[in-house]
């Protein structure tokens, strides 16, 4: 597991962050460790997991990835 620092674009309250949590949360091998405004921590199993599908996962919430550390 690798912990990724994802930075988000256009969340604004505490109900986005919400939102995101849940998506990122459905992911196998995704295990979330925080969400605030503007960013995720997570941990990511790389070899279940690609940048795309985490990208996917925050679009579906409503928002878009401006990078993934």
């Amino acid at each position: 597991m690798k912990t990724q620092l994802v930075k988000i674009d256009g969340m604004t309250c505490g109900h986005c962050a919400m939102a995101v949590k849940k998506e990122l949360s459905k992911i196998p091998g995704v295990n979330v460790k925080s969400v605030e405004i503007g960013k995720a921590d997570i941990e990511v199993d790389e070899l279940k997991v690609s940048a795309s599908v985490i990208e996917n996962a925050v679009k579906e919430a409503g928002y878009t990835v401006t990078s993934i550390q």
